[in-house]
């Protein structure tokens, strides 16, 4: 199976990928009612694990300067997340990635956002290495959209493969969860996260 195109997601080059979406039918006439609570509650990062229930993992979003964020985020700012199973060393137990680019589509059939992250180091830490378990050429790419009747949740991974660019537990840490998400565990992850987001009626 190929990776599907979407606009604005990285095109597939090394390692693993996924499509993880999710799609709910509402009426016509409540569309756009529905879709500004699917946007709030996509840019609201630090009650995602309240959507998703306790099989989730936790995400808490931070600004730049590395400060709990409780706003709709922006370029630059990171999330961090506490997957279940082991964490990581380096950053006391957490993964750390960047949002990298948001963008918002608005045609006459369809509107979407798009949220773009990336791996990263801590934020505001110059030293040490990167604090995720894929190396920073991978990314996963967040959606949300609204086509006639139909709202989706969606997250794109695309080339994930192992970091080994860290402390020694870590390259062992990162080395199985990296294979467990190529082999579909960490798309299940994701796959939460997506009808989570929907599950608000």
């Amino acid at each position: 199976m190929k990776p599907k195109q979407i606009p604005g997601v990285p095109i597939q080059k090394k390692g693993g990928f996924h499509d993880t979406e999710s799609t709910k039918q509402f009426k016509i006439l409540e569309i756009n009612s529905k879709f500004a609570v699917l946007k709030e509650r996509f840019f609201s990062i630090n009650r995602w694990k309240e959507y998703c229930g306790n099989a989730s993992a936790d995400f808490k979003h931070f600004d730049a300067s590395g400060e709990l964020a409780d706003r709709f985020p922006k370029k630059g700012d990171f999330i961090r997340i506490a997957i279940p199973g082991p964490g990581t060393v380096e950053a006391k137990g957490y993964d750390w990635v960047e949002i990298i680019n948001i963008s918002h589509r608005d045609t006459d059939k369809s509107e979407s956002y798009l949220m773009m992250c990336r791996p990263s180091k801590e934020p505001n830490k110059l030293k040490g290495y990167v604090a995720h378990f894929y190396t920073p050429a991978a990314t996963s790419s967040m959606l949300i959209s609204k086509e006639g009747n139909i709202l989706k949740a969606a997250v794109y991974g695309r080339n994930e493969r192992p970091n080994f660019n860290a402390s020694f537990w870590d390259q062992i840490r990162n080395f199985f969860i990296a294979l467990g998400g190529i082999f579909g565990f960490g798309k299940m992850q994701w796959k939460i996260l997506a009808d989570g987001l929907l599950d608000f009626e």
